[in-house]
């Protein structure tokens, strides 16, 4: 009995992405279809780093091949592809980075450090290349947070590699100064070695490059969102009123500017007692959901106020690497990929593609 190939091209349209909820083939991920007598193979190409789902996904696919008739065997192969994508308009891309995500806050003292070197290790934990920046000049924690010693070196004295730490590449200013030593810089200079740090370092063909801004809406952060190619944004606050008020107006920034937003991180949102497991709302409850409702945007995830979080941090080994099975891991990881999900929804970057023209005269 002869496979009709109309038939395996109906299945497979009607096979839904559960990242995405659309389905495979709207998304452009079904590539090199084939049918060799009773076996039928394809690759699935995902547009977002998801590893750990592609035992899952492959399951999906194969099983709805297997339901057209004639079919006895599906081969599927599952891998991902990260392009670049558009970022505000007048600012280039960086070599070697396709994605810049930036997190944010309105203000200090919310998780933001943490979630942006815990969504870094959750993207590469699903198997993209990613590197971390540590924009707070004036406080940086990423050699901490990363459990990395030591200073960039550099080939030509006049650029730097970036270190390594749990597989994710970084630079931070921390790296270059003493841990004690505080800069007592203006914004203009430290604007301007927080762009040094972002473009002289040699960063090694990067899906996606999270910078870890500083808090607040200052001069040093507009400037940071005119000049800096970043293709979304990430708003993280607690369910606090004031802390709320001030994240409002970082999201409100990154608009101004022309930088979407990919969604709210809420921290701190429940409290659960480590010794009776009583649950309570320290900081208020929906206050995220509130504000994403407002401005139109998704809440990617809701954070525990949970003493292991800061531990891990401070012990160089965040969350993802020190309890990759564990439920906060889980949550990290989820709200990478709606990161990397709502970054492949954006109109890819063609700027590439056209060659560079050069007037001379002649």
């Amino acid at each position: 009995m002869s496979i009709d190939r109309a038939l395996v091209d109906a299945a497979l349209a009607a096979v839904i992405d559960p990242n995405t909820g659309r389905s495979f083939a709207a998304d452009r991920g079904v590539k090199n279809v084939a049918i060799d007598g009773s076996t039928v193979t394809v690759d699935v190409v995902l547009g977002y780093p998801a590893v750990t789902q592609y035992r899952a996904v492959r399951a999906l696919v194969e099983e709805a091949l297997r339901q057209v008739p004639g079919v006895a065997e599906a081969r599927v192969a599952v891998s991902q592809s990260i392009a670049a994508h558009t970022v505000q308009p007048g600012v280039k891309l960086l070599p070697n980075v396709k994605n810049i995500v930036a997190v944010a806050s309105g203000k200090g003292g919310v998780g933001k450090s943490t979630t942006a070197v815990n969504l870094a290790l959750a993207l590469a934990d699903e198997g993209a290349s990613v590197g971390i920046l540590d924009a707070d000049i004036y406080g940086p924690s990423l050699p901490m947070m990363l459990g990395i010693e030591g200073r960039p070196e550099s080939p030509d004295g006049q650029s730097m590699n970036p270190l390594v730490g749990h597989g994710v590449q970084a630079n931070s200013i921390g790296f270059l100064i003493e841990q004690d030593n505080p800069m007592v810089w203006r914004g203009p200079m430290a604007t301007s070695a927080l762009e040094q740090l972002l473009r002289q370092t040699n960063w090694k063909a990067l899906d996606y490059l999270i910078v870890d801004m500083p808090p607040g809406t200052g001069d040093i952060q507009l400037t940071l969102s005119q000049r800096v190619p970043v293709t979304g944004a990430v708003i993280v606050t607690t369910p606090q009123d004031i802390a709320l008020l001030d994240a409002k107006k970082g999201l409100k920034m990154f608009e101004k500017v022309g930088i979407p937003i990919l969604g709210i991180v809420e921290n701190m949102s429940i409290h659960i007692c480590s010794n009776c497991g009583h649950e309570e709302h320290i900081f208020g409850a929906g206050g995220g959901e509130r504000m994403a409702k407002d401005y139109g945007v998704e809440v990617l995830g809701s954070l525990p106020l949970d003493i292991a979080i800061r531990e891990q941090a401070d012990g160089g080994n965040p969350s993802v690497v020190a309890d990759p099975g564990g439920r906060v891991a889980e949550i990290y990881r989820s709200i990478a990929r709606k990161v990397a999900i709502h970054i492949a929804e954006r109109a890819r970057d063609m700027s590439s593609k056209f060659p560079t023209i050069v007037v001379q005269n002649t």
